[in-house]
């Protein structure tokens, strides 16, 4: 389903991914689109697949380094192997204001790198107007955030939430689902 609305400058596209591997499979597609000063904003509970769709913008920009959480270290930047722009990595879960996500800097290199931040929403939407914000839910059989086992996180269906904001986005076409 995909709906717009111009006055806004929002382009809204829903679909389902059967697994992870469709997950990493939609992030490389979608890093075919992405050049560096672009904005993702990601949102969804615990295993809906936030760093697995990360993982798979690294693999599409062609950076360096392992794409893990970086639940613990805030934020991780990794240099492209080529030319292309260097992936900035985020998680805003354990930050409570604006003020620490601007203490990370990230406007010094957000010119310079494709910018994901996970739990992004209510903080990162300052960043810049221009941005994708998606949402990830696991609809039938999802993992919820207090679940203590963990194990499966690689199975079961997505429900992706993919919102272009702004003028950037205006002639660019967004990937759905991968075939």
């Amino acid at each position: 389903m995909t709906t717009e609305n111009k006055e806004d400058l929002v382009r809204e596209v829903s679909f389902d991914l059967p697994d992870a591997d469709a997950t990493r499979a939609f992030g490389r597609a979608l890093a075919d689109v992405l050049r560096a000063g672009d904005l993702v904003v990601l949102t969804g509970d615990l295993g809906a697949g936030k760093t697995t769709l990360t993982q798979g913008l690294g693999a599409g920009l062609g950076v360096r380094g392992q794409v893990a959480s970086p639940t613990f270290i805030v934020a991780r930047e990794h240099p492209p192997l080529a030319d292309g722009p260097a992936l900035v990595h985020v998680d805003a879960y354990r930050l409570g204001s604006l003020d620490e996500l601007d203490a990370l800097d990230l406007d010094s290199s957000l010119d310079e790198a494709v910018t994901v931040v996970e739990w992004g929403a209510g903080l990162a939407e300052a960043l810049a107007e221009d941005r994708l914000e998606i949402d990830l839910a696991r609809p039938r059989g999802g993992i919820a955030a207090h679940d203590a086992d963990l194990d499966g996180l690689e199975a079961g269906v997505r429900r992706v939430t993919l919102r272009a904001l702004g003028a950037r986005w205006d002639a660019v076409a967004l990937p759905g689902a991968p075939a």
